[in-house]
């Protein structure tokens, strides 16, 4: 795999997903199953036309079935399935492709996914490839019978523990996954995808009030100290405006965002997306709004040069100041949240500290909060 991008000034190797060793596993196999001979490379030209060859890996000749592997490589990419083996057997069958999974692929349980439930876990565009690739070799070949791939991934079971999958409803496995057929390192759209198939499940099982945090922070302190359900969440990582675009197109009735003020400190100035790689701003905005509630300048610089939100809230405590300077900077959450879905569903938003508990809430945070809790708000 020679193709890269550029990621913070570097350059970084791209990879092939698993529906692309899919692909080029069931393709090798099916042509040794039809001509009886080894095949040491396949090629395959992936959704972005990007053509590949790779070395073909523990091929079992039998003659009612062939059976191969293609090693995963994510190239640059964090990617725990860097160098899983993604295995194919192909049978001959009277007509047709039938395509199913076996020894750690997963299972669908609940609606949302890209695959219904009892299906298994295989996504449309790798389905589309494999066919693809085996009509190409049955023409290629004179071959006017049908094909069964079963696919599978001897280290999916475990490897499956370590993703979103049991959150998700996929159960036993891995999925095969790739809309390109290409791993861009570190690739945001792959994670606002990920974001958008949660949310999916989500809304297939009936949730209209959306739970979302940021990361484990959030998770962890709504738990232990709002005491509600976090099983159902959403994680965002980052992308609080793909999320909320997204809660508008799923037509979500509300959405609940529970965050550390070190994030969602950031969306008070209309920063969308929180990575620090973006906009920082968080103790501009504490330092300005402390001075528009009385602070001196000396007060504003101190928590201006604060290097963490921490320092600036105890700054604040000192000054008297937390209570009103919180209540401004969750009425300026509120303000950018509700502007980004244009009114088209309720917002809400619970900023806290792990050192300070609950700092505010927007407008309709406590309301929704008791969406949560099932049980009503004391006012």
């Amino acid at each position: 795999m020679d193709a890269f991008t550029i990621k913070d000034g570097k350059k970084l190797r791209c990879g092939y997903t698993t529906g692309t060793c899919a692909t080029a596993a069931s393709k090798a196999a099916a042509r040794m199953l039809l001509t009886g001979k080894t095949v040491s490379t396949v090629t395959v030209t992936t959704p972005k036309h990007i053509v590949l060859s790779l070395e073909v890996e523990d091929i079992s000749l039998q003659s009612h079935a062939v059976s191969c592997a293609i090693r995963k490589d994510a190239g640059d990419d964090p990617d725990i399935t860097n160098g899983m083996l993604v295995c194919s057997t192909v049978e001959r069958i009277d007509q047709g492709i039938e395509i199913c999974g076996g020894r750690g692929v997963g299972k669908v349980t609940k609606e949302g996914l890209a695959c219904p439930p009892g299906d298994w876990a295989i996504n449309p565009t790798p389905r589309r490839m494999i066919r693809e690739a085996l009509e190409h070799i049955a023409a290629e070949l004179g071959y006017a019978g049908g094909f069964r791939v079963t696919l599978s991934l001897p280290d999916g079971k475990e490897l499956a523990k370590k993703t979103f999958n049991p959150r998700l409803g996929i159960e036993g496995g891995l999925s095969i996954l790739g809309t390109s057929g290409i791993v861009e390192p570190m690739s945001e759209q792959a994670l606002i995808d990920t974001i958008h198939t949660e949310m999916d499940a989500r809304y297939a099982a009936g949730q209209r009030h959306l739970l979302a945090f940021f990361g484990n922070y959030g998770v962890d302190f709504s738990r232990d100290r709002l005491h509600i359900d976090v099983a159902q969440r959403v994680t965002i990582s980052n992308y609080v405006g793909e999320m909320l675009d997204y809660a508008v197109y799923k037509q979500f009735h509300d959405v609940l965002l529970i965050g550390h003020i070190g994030k969602l400190v950031k969306v008070g100035q209309g920063i969308m997306n929180t990575h620090s790689r973006y906009a920082d701003g968080r103790t501009t905005l504490l330092a300005l709004t402390a001075m528009l509630q009385g602070a001196d300048a000396a007060v504003g610089q101190a928590i201006y040069d604060s290097v963490t939100t921490d320092e600036a809230l105890r700054i604040l405590q000192e000054q008297h100041l937390l209570s009103s300077v919180m209540t401004a900077v969750c009425n300026k959450i509120d303000y950018y949240m509700n502007q980004r879905v244009h009114g088209q569903l309720i917002t809400g938003a619970i900023l806290f500290s792990n050192v300070y508990g609950v700092l505010g809430y927007t407008s309709q945070a406590k309301r929704l909060l008791a969406y949560q809790q099932h049980k009503e708000v004391n006012e």
